[in-house]
């Protein structure tokens, strides 16, 4: 399709003949949205800096964000962005789907399209401010605007350095400095393991290529906050700490350096460096200053707090801290860093984050903010110890790590104790008053920054634990199975709350606490984890809210582990019992996540309990009123086929029996009650076991009918009507049966011939259960070798779809196909042609019973 173009070059720059070759590309597509402006800038940003681009970042930056403006904002139309790459420079598009918003061609001595006092064409002016060339081009449906910029020259030699320290202030290493190097696919998992990850790591790369990387990490988020490992290896580039799991599972702490990257045949993979954590300086990137050095000759007054923790400045929470130890760190000269927060009560802090320290060992341990002998004095004021050997355990953090002198300020705002920040270094007598003065400065300049993002992250868990709650209590709901409960219940805590959990039931108040159930992040330890938890006592079952430790699972199993009651209608029954690996430590906030999910656990569980009993009750007494069995009659084959309606009902409205009465003479009968459900099965049960009485007494059909109509009505309010088909058989020497029956509103019984023809067995007569005095009578017919008679409940003949239904003569005209069939065959078929009839789920209760004389064979 022609285009129109319209392109502009900077006045010192020539067009180039020879078309620049892309080595890259990346797009993205933007919603007509405020916050997309924001989204097109970090994505540009993201990209240019992966390729290596810093030089251009921010024009690109500035143009790319003034031209969605004008797709999103102005023209309402998604924006589409194009990134380029060439071996010089890069080319951005901006795409929207507003073609009638025209660029006027600028003719001499005609007025400029754009002004710099309007708010129209400002992006296209910037464009012919900044870019080496651009341009606009017009489609059908789009409108395309570009704009290139050329990198500037770089000058062979440093790019940045360090200052000439001495020796022993080196940052240390081992002997050998080994990077792991890892490739990870579109799909997050491992695709390629060098020689130095399976030394870190001892994993061989056999046991690692083609897992997820996420199983392999420990990675430092907490549901609603952070970045999670998903999002970070989405980023063109990224870098920070975190753990990965060894092969002895133990946590490792890492600094990693990822960057996206494609290969030739245009498939995404992410390459990541990672080093230990304390030799974080082989990879960590350095602050950027200008090529030629040179600085700003008119500088802006510096901001304290930028001063401290350098800018940009981390926007989340646990990048804050960490940057805020490291520069306590390097600000006094030290070994080691860390910071600790205030709970809300401000009587504990809580191990947030740490630099030359094993820090997630350490990772949201607490210790009372004032203390008595051997702690703090009062985490409210300075402290400087000169020689932790000589008053051990006076900072308890820093117990068996080797340091021997620490200063510690407190972090408040507004005089309330919000933090602590301290810094150690091995040797005793490092540090003085004067230290604790400018660490005290320090401390000043982030507090507040500090406590707002603390205050951010809080608001960000709440909402994720809403969330999390909210999706738990959906699918706690959404079933009534015991089994299925539980595993819901471990499902949701691994890997979001613990490592690992094990749940506890107690089946009554009497008996012991039964290990049910048991999960681990890492399938291939939920055996190993079974097995020690049983050589284990339980947990006792205390009543009391909130987390416990449990420290005789901790010492068996290594690491933190926490009993949570499972509390129903004021009993306790059972405990969820969450642990952590040695290095790592539970949060408050997870723990109260916990008490919360484990409420509406066991709720959800004890109700899987009740229904469980309830429907193990209901099936009882339903198998109670079903027939023991049907009896073997000489000469005779008989099938029963029985549905009843309603999910968890075996008995419903519609009975059967067939039940001998004296030698030689049996009775059957078939009938359907009034309505369906619990009600309809007690008139059900009555109605079969006073036919098999009455029947024994040597009753007629007629006068057995009579009773068990004068019983129903007995019944008052809960008596229903019912439709019976009632009858004796006799079994004949001749080989034919003589039947007498009585069909009390019943559907007529059908008799099915050797010849395929179908006729009615009996006459109607009134239903029972309606009015005191009845008039019935039996009628008597003989069914011959081959024949076949066919009982059913309305069940059948009432089966509807739509308007059609199946009725009596559908009925007969299936029968009439089943010339030769076993009695078996013949309910079979009927039963087909049933369900066949409608693609819904009958909702009636169906029973078919079936007699047939077999024909004799030649010789008998």
């Amino acid at each position: 399709m022609p285009t129109a173009k319209v392109s502009n070059l900077a006045p010192d720059v020539q067009p180039r003949r020879r078309r620049p070759v892309i080595t890259a590309r990346a797009a993205a597509s933007f919603d007509p949205l405020g916050r997309s402006v924001a989204a097109a800038r970090a994505f540009v940003r993201d990209t240019l800096q992966g390729w290596g681009f810093a030089d251009i970042v921010d024009d690109a930056v500035v143009l790319t964000s003034e031209l969605v403006t004008n797709a999103v904002v102005h023209a309402g139309t998604r924006a589409e962005v194009l990134c380029l790459r060439a071996g010089d420079g890069v080319r951005v598009e901006v795409a929207d789907r507003y073609p009638e918003r025209e660029l006027p061609l600028q003719h001499p001595g005609e007025r400029p399209y754009a002004d710099p006092d309007r708010e129209n064409g400002r992006g296209l002016m910037l464009c012919a401010a900044l870019a080496t060339r651009w341009g606009v081009e017009y489609t059908a449906t789009h409108k395309h605007v570009w704009f290139r910029l050329d990198l500037p020259d770089r000058p062979v030699g440093t790019r940045s350095a360090g200052p000439v320290v001495p020796d022993q202030l080196l940052p240390l290493a081992d002997s050998r400095v080994r990077v792991a190097v890892l490739q990870i696919d579109s799909a997050g998992a491992v695709s390629a393991w060098n020689e130095d990850a399976e030394h870190v790591f001892g994993y061989p790369s056999e046991k690692v290529v083609g897992r997820p990387l996420a199983e392999l990490a420990a990675w430092p988020q907490t549901p609603g906050t952070g970045t999670g490992i998903a999002e970070a290896l989405a980023l063109s580039r990224w870098e920070g700490s975190y753990g990965i799991r060894g092969a002895d599972g133990r946590v490792i702490p890492v600094y990693a350096s990822h960057l996206r990257v494609r290969d030739a045949h245009g498939e995404p993979s992410i390459v990541c460096l990672l080093v230990h954590d304390d030799e974080r300086a082989l990879l960590q990137t350095p602050v950027r200053i200008p090529a030629d050095g040179s600085q700003l000759t008119e500088p802006r007054p510096a901001d304290p707090f930028e001063v401290f923790i350098g800018s940009p400045a981390p926007d989340d929470l646990d990048g804050l801290l960490q940057r805020t130890v490291e520069r306590a760190r390097d600000l006094l000269d030290a070994d080691a860093a860390f910071l600790l927060l205030a709970t809300d009560d401000e009587t504990e802090l809580e191990v947030r984050a740490t630099t030359g320290l094993p820090s997630t060992r350490q990772r949201f341990a607490r210790v009372p903010v004032e203390a008595g002998t051997n702690r703090y004095g009062s985490a409210r004021m300075p402290a400087v110890h000169d020689d932790l050997a000589s008053v051990p355990g006076a900072v308890p953090l820093l117990e068996s790590t080797g340091m021997r002198s620490v200063v510690t300020v407190p972090l408040k705002v507004e005089g309330r104790l919000t933090g602590s920040l301290g810094v150690a270094a091995e040797v005793p007598g490092r540090y003085s008053n004067e230290e604790a003065l400018r660490l005290q400065f320090a401390a000043d300049r982030i507090a507040l920054a500090v406590e707002s993002a603390r205050l951010g992250e809080l608001e960000r868990l709440r909402r994720g634990s809403l969330s999390f709650l909210v999706e738990a209590s959906d699918l706690l709901a959404g079933t009534l199975d015991r089994d299925q409960t539980l595993a819901l219940m471990a499902q949701m805590t691994v890997p979001t709350l613990a490592t690992w959990c094990a749940v506890y039931t107690i089946a009554d108040q009497s008996s012991d606490p039964y290990l049910s159930f048991v999960l681990h992040e890492d399938e291939e330890r939920i055996d190993g984890l079974k097995a020690l938890l049983s050589r284990v006592s339980p947990p006792e079952p205390v009543r009391g809210a909130g987390a416990r430790p449990w420290p005789e699972t901790a010492l068996a199993v290594g690491g933190e582990t926490v009993v949570l009651p499972l509390m129903a209608r004021n009993r306790v029954i059972g405990m969820l019992t969450l642990g952590k690996p040695s290095e790592e430590h539970f949060r408050q906030e997870i723990l109260e996540l916990a008490e919360d999910l484990s409420r509406r656990a066991a709720l959800a569980l004890d109700n899987a309990r009740l229904y469980s009993e309830r429907t193990a009750i209901s099936r009882s007494l339903q198998r109670s009123l079903l027939p023991p069995g049907s009896p073997a009659i000489p000469g005779m084959e008989v099938e029963v086929i029985y549905r009843a309606a309603g999910e968890g009902n075996e008995v419903g409205g519609d009975f059967y029996d067939v039940f001998p009465i004296r030698e030689g003479a049996y009775g059957f009968a078939i009938g359907d009650v009034c309505g369906t459900g619990p009600e309809a099965a007690a008139v059900t049960g009555l109605a079969r076991h006073a036919l098999r009485l009455l029947a024994r007494e040597g009753l007629g059909g007629p006068a057995v009918l009579e009773r068990l109509n004068a019983a129903i009505l007995d019944e008052g309010a809960r008596s229903r009507f019912l439709t019976l088909l009632y009858g004796e058989l006799h079994p004949q020497p001749d080989g034919s049966a003589l039947m007498k029956v009585v069909c009390a509103g019943h559907p007529l019984p059908l008799r099915l011939r050797p010849n395929g023809e179908v006729l009615p067995a009996a006459e109607p007569q009134p239903l029972l259960g309606v009015i005191d005095d009845l008039d019935l009578y039996e009628e008597t017919l003989t069914l011959d070798p081959g024949d076949v008679l066919l009982c059913v409940t309305d069940g059948v003949t009432e089966r509807r779809e739509g308007s059609r239904m199946l009725g009596d003569d559908g009925l007969a005209e299936v029968l009439t196909t089943c010339t030769g069939l076993t009695a078996g065959a013949v309910a079979s078929r009927v039963l087909r042609a049933v369900e066949r009839f409608a693609a819904e789920p009958a909702s009636d209760d169906m029973a078919i019973l079936a007699f047939r004389v077999p024909q004799q064979r030649e010789g008998d």
